[in-house]
């Protein structure tokens, strides 16, 4: 790159617009994000969120995104501000676990097996491990103001067409997840609806996640005052209203798990719409005249991923 720095247009402010435009605002690029929904409506608000072993293709590349992440969000853990911390914890599951662990599993320097005694009654197998977890709200507000001090400008305004963006930017980075369904045509990304239920936190440090293939868990992550409880996976939902029975089964299965839970005060009830694809789209696409480069198709391992994601999507971006 060189001459006079590029303007850039990044669409969507989930976490992975916000993570690539402000790596590109840092190197001195011009960013401009446009977005239909700002940080904090977006399904990445919706998110638990905890770094962690991930189920994406293509798989040589995923543990290198979820390799570089892990490392940046262990730095942001000791920083003020960010909304990321570290916690111990537990995942569980009430079914054998495969003997053969996920790559990314190595760089989890405490984790080991659960002892029978530590698992919750109906639990068959688990491991305990401190990972990073990050506060979404807080963090997505970090992301803000870290672009908006790079000379970033984030502005409400709906890009219609692939070539409404080219006719901006001749440097387009498409970050939107379920929506690049309509933008670009990709009938590949489906919506897996998520649901969460936001607690007032009764005193709980550590995470629990259990793995279940069913569509429907018990989880909780702890972000201070706040515990997010889930989880359910509905495929091919578009509503985001949020579904009483649903939130009525988060909490039974949460409270069977920790009793302390069943008279938790509800904050909100948030609904977020996953971008589920065979595999991550990140590459560059020359259309009209603009260097595209798409972002998109996380699935419910965003955030995991993120800041890999964005610094090849910003690598893309830049590379002429």
């Amino acid at each position: 790159m060189s001459g006079r720095s590029p303007r850039v247009l990044v669409i969507g402010a989930g976490v992975s617009g916000l993570t690539t435009a402000v790596l590109l605002a840092e190197r001195g690029c011009r960013v401009r994000i446009r977005t239909t929904e700002y940080p904090g409506e977006t399904t990445s608000a919706v998110a638990g969120a905890i770094w962690g072993p991930i189920s994406l293709a293509p798989r040589d590349r995923t543990v290198a995104w979820a390799r570089r992440s892990h490392g940046r969000f262990l730095e942001l853990a000791n920083e003020p501000g960010t909304g990321v911390h570290l916690a111990l914890g537990t995942v569980a599951s009430r079914e054998p676990i495969a003997a053969k662990r996920p790559e990314e599993t190595r760089l989890m320097t405490d984790l080991r097996a659960c002892e029978p005694g530590e698992l919750p009654h109906g639990f068959t197998a688990g491991a305990r491990a401190t990972l990073p977890l990050i506060d979404m709200p807080r963090y997505l507000d970090y992301l803000t103001r870290r672009f908006r001090e790079a000379g970033g400008e984030l502005l409400r305004s709906q890009v219609p067409s692939l070539s409404d963006a080219a006719g901006e930017s001749r440097i387009v980075v498409n970050c939107t997840g379920v929506g690049a369904r309509e933008l670009v045509g990709d009938a590949g990304v489906l919506p897996v609806l998520g649901q969460h239920v936001v607690v007032e936190n009764p005193g709980i440090a550590e995470y629990f996640v259990e793995l279940s293939e069913s569509g429907r868990w018990a989880s909780y992550m702890p972000h201070g005052d706040r515990l997010v409880l889930g989880g359910v996976a509905v495929p091919y939902a578009w509503d985001r209203v949020p579904d009483g029975e649903v939130t009525a089964g988060i909490l039974r299965r949460c409270a069977e798990i920790r009793p302390e839970l069943r008279d938790a005060p509800v904050r909100e009830e948030i609904v977020g719409l996953r971008p589920r694809s065979e595999s991550v789209r990140l590459k560059v696409e020359h259309y009209e005249g603009a260097r595209i480069v798409h972002n998109y198709g996380h699935g419910g391992d965003g955030v995991a991923v993120s800041w890999g994601c964005a610094h090849e999507a910003a690598e893309l971006a830049t590379d002429e």
